[in-house]
């Protein structure tokens, strides 16, 4: 059966040049996408014509880029109730991995009619999703730096690598209330780090994710560390032995608030940097977003 589905290709991705779009195109002749709308638009208009694509109809939303490519196309297919497919483009790609999508195109292209539709969480924060985390502290002051680098037109990762070095002279601790549940903290911390569902963290990778599915949010923090503590937790999170780091916490969770006394904050989703105003009220969505996933992995 054919289904109205649009290809979404993120022109500012690492992956989204010419070349990009004419393999995509070639994968889908012939096949029963073949014929399909392949829009190749820049970042900031993405979740607009993500939205453009569901009213005119289109049940299968194709995000084709990194993270936050999918990031934004899934938040309207979770917000439209419309099924979610994914060509990795990125330079991570880690929603694409814990979803068991190959990273190979042609692989990638199969599963979009020949998968099944798995329903996994998505997370939000003041009404924004996210698909794999959401953080405050030093990462989205990375990611600040690191832009204010590029645009001295530096490559990408010369400008990680000195917004990097700049944030570790520079080294500052957020302070924050959260509250939850039946928990309530006072911390300051250098960072805090808010997961859609459990992240690894002994053993193996950092960033995996072993089910989509669980209906909860993981919180990740550091109390007091001071710049040598953070230097222990990024060797630990390197070597995947974060869970024997003293004073590193994670802490299971449905719903958080995180208040601060800042009238604004950076905040990352899924690597993207947004500015918004605390109080931060983060909940997890269960079984918000469709998702087209090859037919021999499990359901997550």
């Amino acid at each position: 059966m054919r289904q109205r589905a649009v290809v979404l290709l993120n022109r500012s991705s690492r992956g989204g040049d010419e070349a990009a779009v004419a393999r995509i195109a070639e994968l889908l002749r012939g096949g029963p996408l073949d014929g399909s709308p392949l829009e190749a638009v820049p970042g900031h208009r993405l979740a607009a014509a993500a939205a453009q694509a569901v009213a005119s109809g289109c049940s299968l939303l194709i995000a084709a880029g990194g993270d936050g490519t999918v990031s934004t196309v899934a938040s309207v297919a979770a917000s439209h109730g419309v099924v979610l497919g994914v060509l990795a483009l990125g330079t991570l790609n880690h929603f694409a991995r814990d979803a068991g999508i190959p990273p190979d195109l042609e692989a990638a292209v199969a599963i979009l009619t020949r998968g099944q539709v798995a329903t996994i969480d998505v997370g939000e924060v003041n009404g924004r999703v996210f698909v794999n985390n959401s953080s405050i502290g030093v990462y989205p002051r990375l990611i600040w730096e690191r832009q204010q680098q590029q645009q001295q037109g530096r490559p990408k990762w010369t400008a990680f690598a000195l917004a990097g070095l700049r944030i570790w002279r520079e080294y500052r601790r957020i302070t924050v209330t959260i509250e939850g549940r039946g928990y309530r903290r006072n911390v300051r911390t250098p960072f805090v780090f808010v997961g859609n569902n459990e992240y690894a963290i002994e053993g193996g990778r950092i960033d995996a994710r072993s089910s989509l599915d669980r209906g909860r949010l993981q919180l990740c923090m550091a109390p007091g560390a001071d710049r040598g503590r953070m230097a222990l937790i990024v060797l630990a999170a390197i070597a995947g032995r974060l869970g024997m780091v003293e004073g590193f916490e994670s802490v299971p969770a449905t719903e958080l608030t995180i208040a601060a006394s800042s009238r604004r904050m950076g905040v990352s989703l899924d690597g993207e940097l947004m500015i918004l105003a605390p109080p931060l009220r983060y909940r997890i969505r269960p079984r918000a977003l469709r998702v087209m996933v090859p037919t021999t992995e499990a359901t997550r």
